[in-house]
């Protein structure tokens, strides 16, 4: 992991809804949360997990009814659970762009980045953000226009990931993309129509993992800078393509089993 990247000093505030989300945020002690928002009368061992962390570390809590918690979550499942957690902002991508060529040139790490290219539902980001944390990826990458925001509905889908990988924004996907082809990233794009097969080729090395948009995939200019394009052989269903957050988990495990046998 690039353990080194910073976030900037602001403070933000963030919801994070649901029981999972909020467990993973209150078990760490280095993640800010300012109050809770409670389901009044509500019941479960987790939720009572919840309360009780909230407890325990000093938060301010409330016990809402319902109706409440569905106007404070704006419409995200929430199981009884709404947190206003104070999360650090993200690195500018100036600030990632060289800490990564720190750890490039003095570690001779092999980092995993993940780069979306017009990701706009944010279910689908905090899916990715979730599988990029658990396979090891340093950071996912986004555009600044045409992208999901980083909101609740992502937050929930992220189940606590988001809190511990960086998420990048960037205002030029294609200048970023030939700044890390010059610090000798590979840039793997994933595309139903690709030939080459995503279990065939080496995804060993310092990797980046191009994602297009639910609707169109990876735009031109974003193709035209892969290395490679690759696609996940799928020749049981009748189906002939995955959703990109399924898709994203599917590559990103064939990356970490690859780096796993070559060790």
């Amino acid at each position: 992991m690039i353990e080194s990247v910073a976030p900037n000093t602001d403070i933000e505030p963030r919801l994070v809804c649901g029981i999972g989300p909020a467990l993973a945020l209150l078990a760490d002690t280095t993640q800010g949360v300012e109050s809770a928002l409670f389901l009044r009368g509500g019941r479960g061992e987790r939720f009572e997990s919840v309360v009780q962390l909230a407890r325990q570390r000093g938060i301010k809590i409330r016990f809402v009814e319902r109706a409440s918690l569905d106007r404070a979550s704006a419409g995200v499942v929430h199981q009884g659970v709404v947190l206003v957690a104070a999360l650090q902002l993200q690195p500018t991508w100036e600030l990632f762009l060289e800490t990564l060529q720190q750890q490039l040139v003095q570690n001779d790490r092999s980092p995993v980045l993940v780069v979306l290219d017009g990701i706009e539902d944010p279910r689908n980001l905090g899916a990715i953000l979730r599988s990029a944390h658990a396979f090891g990826a340093v950071a996912v990458i986004r555009t600044k226009d045409r992208a999901a925001p980083l909101n609740a509905a992502a937050e929930k889908s992220a189940s606590g990931a988001a809190a511990y990988i960086p998420c990048v924004t960037v205002t030029n996907l294609a200048r970023a993309l030939d700044q890390l082809a010059a610090l000798g990233v590979r840039l793997c794009g994933l595309a139903a129509d690709a030939t080459e097969s995503l279990i065939a080729a080496d995804l060993t090395g310092p990797l980046a993992l191009l994602l297009g948009g639910e609707a169109n995939g990876l735009r031109r200019l974003t193709r035209q800078r892969c290395h490679i394009l690759l696609s996940i052989p799928m020749e049981a269903g009748e189906i002939g393509s995955l959703n990109v957050a399924v898709a994203a988990s599917v590559a990103l495990y064939e990356v970490a089993r690859q780096r796993m046998l070559s060790k």
